[in-house]
């Protein structure tokens, strides 16, 4: 269960945006939307306040999915969600708990000590990796308690959570600024170790056709250099580039992707990598709001290697 409140200022829209956007929306055009699986999400708006999303991932011969109730009555919002592993989440948000303030509360009931919770566990996907790695996805999905806040300023942004338990992870972000410049950082620190799980800094530029940003991450270890740039609004052409070189290898990596609006309802990404792949994805609106997305990815080093090919579905009667 964790607590989250949000400082709803109206000078907020003005104000820095948190950490984890800094060099976000490079990284949505590079990375977003793309799916080399089958997915399929169901959304059901409705006008009384009750709303409900199905979503399934099919990987391999793996099946994952959720179904999502919001229920809203003046200012509370309720979403309560349950997946493939009987595993429930409920988060209740109330807007205007005090002047300019949102208050959101989360928990996650899974049943522990069933059997059928412990069968679902084992039969887990990520139960096949690492020991260290399965260690770290269990305690996830055990769901630990855990305590967010968020204060959004006209020229501050200040994101923190702590575990509640005996030996917490502490974890606090901050930016300064406003919306055109940007300047944060972020530390975690494991109270059951006392040592610090990670220590990033960053800057962002921002205007309205370009954005630019400088994130030194991995405790000081690597340095990313992110930018976008919308070079035909018309023709809704974007294109994006991230590079990141590691101090201790001297090793540098890239990916460059780029966007462009065939029409109104129809849009085309593609990405390449200095890893050797190449990514392309089309989407279109067939109808309002009701996407459908092809994906495709190819390894030009894994020369005997079959493309990956992706379709994701969402309909929205």
């Amino acid at each position: 269960m964790w607590l989250q409140i949000v400082s709803a200022s109206p000078n907020m829209a003005n104000g820095p945006a948190p950490f984890s956007d800094i060099g976000k929306q490079a990284k949505d055009l590079l990375t977003k939307d793309y799916n080399f699986d089958h997915k399929f999400t169901f959304l059901v708006p409705s006008p009384t306040g009750l709303g409900l999303t199905a979503t399934g991932v099919k990987k391999d011969q793996i099946f994952i999915g959720d179904i999502c109730t919001q229920y809203k009555n003046g200012n509370t919002t309720v979403d309560v969600k349950v997946d493939t592993y009987s595993k429930v989440s409920t988060k209740v948000t109330v807007n205007e708990i005090f002047s300019s303030t949102k208050a959101a509360l989360s928990f996650d009931v899974p049943d522990h000590k069933s059997g059928k919770f412990q069968r679902h566990w084992a039969e887990a996907p990520f139960i096949s990796l690492t020991r260290s790695s399965a260690h770290i996805y269990q305690k996830l999905y055990l769901c630990m308690p855990q305590l967010d806040v968020q204060y959004l300023h006209n020229h501050a942004a200040i994101n923190s959570s702590i575990g509640l338990n005996p030996a917490p992870l502490l974890e606090v972000a901050a930016t300064l600024g406003d919306k055109n410049l940007v300047l944060g950082g972020e530390i975690g620190f494991d109270t059951a170790s006392a040592s610090f799980t990670r220590y990033n800094a960053g800057i962002g530029f921002n205007k309205a056709d370009f954005s630019a940003a400088l994130i030194l991450m991995d405790k000081g270890k690597a340095l990313k250099a992110s930018y976008i740039h919308s070079v035909n609004p018309l023709n809704g052409i974007v294109v994006a580039a991230e590079m990141t070189h590691r101090f201790s290898s001297y090793e540098n990596s890239f990916t460059i992707g780029s966007s462009h609006a065939i029409d109104p309802y129809t849009r085309v990404k593609t990405r390449f990598s200095d890893n050797g792949k190449v990514a392309m994805l089309c989407q279109r609106e067939w109808r309002p709001k009701s996407l459908i997305t092809v994906s495709a990815e190819y390894d030009t080093k894994a020369i005997n290697a079959s493309p990956k090919l992706g379709l994701a579905l969402a309909l929205k009667p």
